[in-house]
């Protein structure tokens, strides 16, 4: 009898990895058809996000989809920088080994709106989103995207 209440501990472990296993399956199975409607989407822990067009529309990743979602025009952002630990981070200079507490992309607007900040769980994806986003933005103000 002992024995089996040695393996108890064990089991409950199991028990308890299978269902955080089935909880995230759920998430990326609700984040998948979600994602569906966009040209460019990113998941993670943290926050899911997608891209139509001008439009970016965020929120958190549920088993029962995104909630607490945002959505807004890139034509009414007035700048976008990504924030590595609070501090805004070049991204044409990323040190290849950086480690980061708190990663995310930050969006300004004009006033009533201030900013909204998305986060990631890894610095290359967010250096990457910053990227493409830097250089859609600057179309948009440019103007040369119909």
């Amino acid at each position: 009898m002992e024995r089996g209440l040695m393996w108890l501990p064990l089991l409950a472990l199991f028990i308890g990895l299978a269902w955080a296993g089935w909880n995230e399956y759920q998430k990326v199975e609700a984040y998948r058809i979600w994602a569906q409607g966009f040209d460019r989407t990113k998941y993670d822990i943290y926050a899911v996000l997608g891209e139509k067009g001008d439009c970016l529309t965020w929120g958190k990743p549920t088993r029962k989809g995104p909630v607490n979602q945002q959505t807004f025009s890139l034509k009414e952002v007035q700048s976008l920088q990504l924030l590595v630990n609070q501090q805004p981070l070049a991204v044409d200079s990323v040190p290849e080994n950086l480690k980061a507490q708190k990663i995310a992309l930050e969006f300004v607007f004009p006033s009533p709106k201030n900013s909204v900040q998305i986060p990631f769980t890894e610095v290359a994806i967010a250096v990457e989103w910053t990227k493409y986003l830097q250089q859609q933005w600057q179309k948009w103000q440019e103007g040369t995207v119909n």
